[in-house]
């Protein structure tokens, strides 16, 4: 419990605090936000991607008498929701009607609150770090009056803006590197990563889930970010490591991608069975974890790319399968029920590997019935035809420029 004199010097201490605070790169999602109304505005991501900033973004350029108040501050930690009634004399003295609440999801009961101000009048922001507990409680407290957007690491664009990079080979090899995480972008320390990915494990994942065997959720989580663009099953990942059944692994897995940790792309299929059933490929939220944490000796540079590819899809759309058939095709991406496009990833495209990276392209577009394809490369751009369809081998700089 927490008097509401406390709560009133924390709020007024992050105040504070926020005015001498740099506001950073504005970021793309700013732009795509909507004004609030009759909705709570739910801001997700990964941890440490941005979200906090976001809000102070919100606060200097539209909001500015809104009430901010950020409940991973330690001196918070004994809130409890009978807590909420002082915030609510807190609110009332503020003459405010926007209220900015950065993690609020830690705070049990905290979505009745939450829809409780909402029926009041008032405007919400709410940021949160895992989406499974933000879509379920709010699915069913909220259903209908909230607008869930997502925030990743920085973009490409954003990575160049920040640094005061050009479009070129250099900044997207610099990029897939180093990732978009904005501390680890600013300061390159690889300690920051290594952290922030304990960090997860440990506090939104194994505290928040009561995981006693932490020990093979990092190594799990470790395998994962080594591997990415590769084939995954709950059966094979259970022989790989000592846990005792495939049900803990496929919980581990869920843990791991409601966090954002890990994002699971399934094989594209008409069945839902099938879909659960067949191998899913795995990618990470960004590159730089993987450069910073992979326990893989060797730079894979192929599939980081891959992951790079995928990560600027997901961007953009929330649907997306690979295709597997006689041949492979890495991506294909759709939008509310139809078909968008069909993506190939590769590298580099040479003599040696034009026909696979072809077929799996080509099976792909007759299945789908697509004239035209795609295939992603690092710096080549080329125009290829078989059996009447066209293919554009296009450089990663053009193609993110679409």
């Amino acid at each position: 419990m927490l008097l509401k004199s406390t709560i009133f010097r924390i709020i007024d201490a992050q105040k504070a605090n926020l005015s001498i605070q740099e506001t950073g790169l504005k970021r793309e999602a700013l732009s795509s936000l909507p004004d609030l109304s009759s909705h709570v505005l739910i801001v997700s991501g990964i941890r440490r991607c941005g979200k906090s900033t976001l809000l102070f973004q919100l606060l200097k350029d539209k909001y500015q008498d809104a009430l901010y108040l950020n409940f991973e501050d330690p001196r918070l930690y004994e809130f409890e929701p009978n807590d909420f009634l002082r915030l609510d004399e807190v609110i009332k003295d503020s003459e405010t009607k926007v209220l900015l609440f950065d993690e609020i999801q830690i705070i049990p009961e905290w979505e009745k609150y939450v829809r409780q101000k909402l029926d009041e009048g008032y405007k919400l922001v709410v940021t949160g770090s895992n989406a499974s507990l933000l879509s379920r409680e709010l699915g069913t407290k909220l259903t209908g009056r909230h607008i869930t957007k997502e925030l990743f690491p920085f973009s490409y664009h954003e990575f160049k803006l920040f640094n005061k990079l050009k479009s070129n080979e250099d900044s997207i090899l610099k990029y897939l590197d180093t990732g978009g995480f904005p501390e680890y972008v600013k300061h390159e320390k690889d300690e920051i990563l290594q952290h922030l990915f304990e960090d997860i494990l440990i506090r939104d994942i194994a505290i928040r889930y009561g995981i006693r065997d932490v020990k093979n959720l990092q190594r799990l989580a470790l395998y994962l970010v080594s591997n990415v663009g590769k084939l995954i099953t709950g059966n094979r990942l259970k022989s790989m490591f000592d846990i005792a059944s495939t049900s803990t692994i496929m919980e581990y897995l869920s843990h791991l991608e409601y966090a954002y940790l890990i994002q699971l792309v399934p094989k594209f299929s008409y069945s839902i069975r099938k879909q659960l059933v067949n191998p899913r490929k795995v990618y990470a939220i960004d590159t730089g974890m993987v450069s910073v944490n992979s326990g893989s000796f060797t730079d894979d540079k192929g599939h980081k790319f891959e992951n790079l590819i995928y990560l600027h899809l997901r961007r953009h759309y929330k649907e997306i399968y690979y295709f597997s058939e006689k041949g492979e095709c890495d991506f294909i991406v759709f939008s509310k029920g139809a078909i968008v496009q069909a993506v190939q990833v590769c590298y580099h495209l040479d003599q040696d590997n034009l026909d696979r990276e072809l077929n799996g392209m080509i099976e792909a577009m007759e299945f789908f019935k697509l004239k035209r394809g795609t295939i992603v490369t690092l710096n080549q751009n080329d125009r290829l035809e078989r059996k009447g369809l066209a293919v554009d081998v296009i450089s990663c700089n053009e193609w993110m420029k679409l």
